[in-house]
């Protein structure tokens, strides 16, 4: 997939920090590729790259305006339009990770052909799929699973990824989502496959391999979301994943956008995630947990991590305060 940068991130007049992930995942893990970000008034979130307006990025070289938003239903804005229009009349291809096909619009298809421009709609599949299987496959493969959405599924695995490349570990990080193949450049966006084509999907997307090979699976949603336990099975049967990696979000009381639904336990996590994991996969184990801490102080997070370790009897780290050398030493002496 060829995604031409550097990029303008587009976040509006966005509030929810977890609604910029796409933006935010793209300035925190290619930040090379990022001149600034485009905000609109009543914004309070920040990618914390610099202020821009279309003119002065592309005066900066950017060379695509990113549309950063994971909101709810994953619906394109019609006031973000005109923001669209004049980015594609200043020479910007546009990057959408959204539900709503930017190639749907015909006002937007005119202007891309008018202006010698691309619309990219990451998130939508363009490879033919089939079925899952469930045929055992030679390679390793790991998978981030969750208590709930946006928990740090993807932060972590993209940090066992580098951390393990780093030890010249022969790994492969696997994007699953909107947000992982605008920092990969490539993978498969599984919310968009037809049910049906799931695990298929993901066994494509993490093939037979050699027997040293780890692909590091992104996972997605929460088998205890009700609006996306469906595709969370869907990847974890596709998956067929040796290791699992139980990820969690401090402080938080409802799951993600359904208020008054507490957050399963840790137990109960693993528990259910395993018995899951192990239809396709008998031998699939948890390794470790990975928590993201920050809604509390750093003496709270280590104290909770370190109580979750003796729990359980794996690593728990926040991978962002803590990093995952820990769960990285697990995988190379597997």
């Amino acid at each position: 997939m060829s995604l031409p940068s550097p990029y303008l991130l587009f976040i509006g007049d966005a509030t929810d920090p977890l609604s910029i992930k796409m933006a935010r995942s793209a300035a925190d893990w290619s930040p090379e590729k990022c001149v600034g970000e485009l905000r609109l008034p009543g914004c309070q979130v920040t990618t914390g790259c610099p202020a821009m307006s279309i003119s002065e990025a592309t005066q900066a070289g950017a060379k695509s305006l990113v549309l950063g938003f994971a909101n709810s239903g994953g619906h394109l804005d019609p006031n973000w339009l005109p923001i669209v229009h004049e980015a594609i009349a200043s020479g910007m291809d546009i990057i959408s990770g959204l539900h709503d096909r930017l190639s749907a619009i015909p006002e937007l298809v005119a202007a891309a052909e008018k202006f010698g421009v691309k619309l990219h709609d990451i998130r939508h599949p363009t490879q033919r799929l089939r079925t899952g299987k469930g045929y055992a496959r030679p390679g390793k493969r790991l998978l981030t699973v969750g208590t709930d959405c946006s928990v740090g599924k993807m932060y972590t695995t993209l940090a066992l990824s580098r951390e393990l490349q780093r030890r010249q570990a022969n790994v492969t990080f696997r994007a699953t989502g909107q947000s992982g193949i605008l920092v990969a450049g490539e993978g498969i966006a599984i919310d968009c496959v037809i049910a049906d084509f799931i695990a298929g999907a993901v066994e494509q997307l993490a093939p037979a391999n050699d027997a040293d090979h780890w692909d590091l699976i992104e996972g997605q949603g929460s088998l205890f979301h009700p609006a996306f336990a469906g595709v969370s099975l869907g990847l974890l049967h596709g998956a067929q994943p040796d290791a699992l990696i139980v990820c969690h979000a401090l402080g938080r009381n409802s799951m993600r956008a359904i208020h008054g639904r507490p957050l399963p336990g840790l137990a109960e996590t693993i528990e259910l995630n395993l018995q899951m994991a192990r239809v396709t996969n008998v031998n699939a184990k948890v390794i470790g947990i990975a928590v993201n801490t920050s809604a509390v102080d750093e003496e709270q997070a280590v104290t909770y991590c370190q109580d979750v370790e003796q729990q359980f009897g794996m690593p728990c780290v926040d991978p962002i305060r803590h990093g995952v050398a820990r769960l990285a030493d697990i995988i190379e002496k597997w």
